[in-house]
């Protein structure tokens, strides 16, 4: 634990509505505050849970069904077999590196019931990404999916890692199914590169060992840090949020709260498009299990035939999103003829959803997309909509037990503005205190002290809010660029290519994208005058995840620079000449 820090970032009671302005604004139902101590912990709460809907399917992938009480017994087992790995001890970081499969719940909630950090890992990471988080958390186990092996097996000797299970996509399907899915996925498809991983033990054997050990429950506070969520924060430099138990359970319950007025216990059924990994996904798919909702994950939701096959069979009642996939579905064929009967709520955040896509959402589905806000740090849910308000350009009003401020120069809090004429000078910095609101950085005691400040978490984010407590972002930290909802950082990319020896030197932008909202340019002055867009792009491939790769490359003589030599960004965007590939 963080010495003094326990109550560092605790909330204030919230009654003055004319301080408060959003609460007068309130759905009806809607408290001015939540519980964040209902449950002892993450565990607790996964456990009651499992009692309360054991008989009600929890999961749903690739055609198949796992109840709450199967899942309940296989987390057990899991954490059993975790508790029992030499040199493991409680808070010690296990990372989780797989798509939407019924495998990672499984070890999501195992790693937490053992007493241990989970870190998750986008599994497209590539072996230099993947070891900067390997490193930085210094993980003693990894959890990951046979796919992606040979992108952990280059970096093994490394890490940290003592310990890895490997898992194939089938692995928790029935029998056939299991051998079925498994067999088609390595021998016909062939999307396992072969690999050869040191003290790996198969994700199947761990749990048959782990049914037979005993688990020894450990103590679990609800100030413990339940997840290490690496993100480019509010600086740009990957860093762990110390999400604790406690904020991840005061999320869950401040969106569910929002979202749940005619929700029916057992019978909503929540299509997971969004990858786990992710922490929007992650807490909602808490969030709905407080309704025991049966989840379905979707594995590749890159396959929007797919997807729009998957929602034509569910009869979903809630869908969560971002601009992307809500786009990318209405422009697949067969979306349009969807029984949407069934859907009650449709969600958007991660980046802000576009009024053209909302707007055929609404024609198509008869539902409106409820927009919110949040961030990594704050475990994500800040603000949101009332359900089924009509796009507005506005991220809603602060949830439950959370205060937000517009700050300006030197901290001041700059108010709520009342006609348009006052938007301006009320426009500052977005600031954030709540339950929800992390505990810090991991191991970045200076990063941690310059993102909260008097409890208050500061975003990096532009905004306003009006006299009604509504909140509206007008701009986003200067650098950073929004690509399908994920952060990704110019001078992470930056140094990717100013590492390629053709290249003298480079600035990268974000620019608009119809498909991802935002997209990465990356300007270029070559060292090789032979060098092409081609070989850039094939360059990043082997070093950067796919949303950070630059889609549009221009080549210059020179890079517009200020006089102390920092890249004018904003002159990047609109950079184009002859030599442009």
């Amino acid at each position: 634990k963080i010495s003094g820090l326990r109550f560092f970032w605790e909330e204030q009671k919230m009654t003055d509505a004319q301080q408060y302005p959003w609460l007068r604004n309130y759905p009806e139902g809607v408290p001015a505050e939540i519980n964040p101590d209902i449950y002892e912990s993450l565990v607790d709460f996964q456990e009651k849970m499992c009692e309360e809907y054991a008989t009600a399917p929890a999961f749903s992938n690739l055609g198949s069904n796992m109840s709450y009480r199967d899942f309940g017994a296989k987390v057990t087992a899991l954490a059993a077999y975790l508790q029992s790995l030499p040199g493991v001890e409680q808070g010690d970081r296990v990372a989780l590196m797989m798509p939407n499969l019924f495998q990672y719940p499984v070890a999501l909630f195992a790693v937490l019931k053992a007493g241990l950090i989970v870190v998750n890992v986008n599994p497209l990471y590539t072996s230099r990404e993947l070891g900067g988080v390997l490193k930085d958390s210094e993980a003693k186990v990894l959890i990951i999916i046979e796919n992606f092996a040979k992108t952990f097996e280059r970096i093994q000797k490394e890490t940290s890692v003592e310990h890895v299970i490997t898992t194939q996509v089938g692995d928790l399907l029935p029998t056939p199914k299991r051998m079925l899915v498994n067999f088609m996925v390595k021998r016909v498809k062939k999307m396992v590169p072969e690999f050869h991983l040191e003290h790996a033990v198969m994700f199947t054997e761990a749990l048959a060992k782990g049914a037979s050990l005993e688990y020894k429950k450990p103590k679990i506070d609800r100030y413990d840090i339940a997840l290490l969520q690496y993100t480019g924060g509010t600086t740009g430099v990957s860093k762990g949020a110390m999400l604790t138990h406690r904020n991840v359970l005061a999320n869950l319950q401040q969106t569910g709260i929002w979202i749940s007025s005619d929700f029916k216990k057992a019978s909503e059924v929540v299509m997971t498009a969004l990858p786990l990994y992710h922490i929007f996904s992650l807490t909602a798919m808490c969030s709905f299990m407080q309704w025991g909702a049966r989840m379905v994950l979707i594995t590749n939701p890159r396959d929007m035939k797919g997807l729009v096959k998957e929602c034509a069979k569910q009869h979903f009642t809630v869908i969560c999103g971002v601009n992307t996939l809500f786009n990318g579905l209405l422009n697949t064929p067969g979306f349009d003829q969807v029984d949407f009967s069934m859907l009650k709520l449709t969600v958007g955040g991660g980046t802000q959803v576009q009024k053209t896509v909302a707007e055929r959402w609404k024609n198509v589905t008869g539902g409106a997309i409820s927009e919110a806000y949040g961030l990594t740090e704050a475990s994500p849910g800040v603000a949101a909509n009332p359900l089924n308000t009509p796009w507005n350009g506005s991220v809603g009003f602060p949830f439950p037990s959370t205060i937000v401020t517009i700050r300006g120069e030197g901290f001041k809090d700059l108010g709520q503005w009342t006609t348009p004429q006052e938007i301006e000078e009320h426009t500052g910095e977005i600031c954030v205190k709540g339950p929800q609101v992390m505990r810090g950085y991991w191991n970045r005691p200076e990063e941690t002290a310059a993102t909260l400040r008097d409890g208050w978490l500061r975003t990096g984010d532009i905004g306003n809010m009006d006299s009604n407590g509504r909140i509206t972002i007008t701009d986003r930290q200067k650098d950073m660029i929004l690509v399908s909802g994920f952060n990704v950082y110019p001078n992470e990319v930056e140094a990717v290519l100013q590492s390629m020896p053709e290249i003298l030197e480079c600035g990268v932008v974000g620019v608009p994208s119809e498909k991802s909202g935002e997209m990465v340019k990356a300007v270029i002055v070559k060292k090789d005058p032979s060098l092409t867009a081609d070989q850039v792009k094939a360059y990043c491939r082997q070093n950067l995840t796919g949303y950070k790769m630059p889609r549009e490359i221009v080549f210059v003589e020179s890079i517009p620079k200020t006089p102390v030599g920092k890249i004018l960004r904003r002159e990047l965007k609109d950079i184009v000449n002859p030599k442009s590939e």
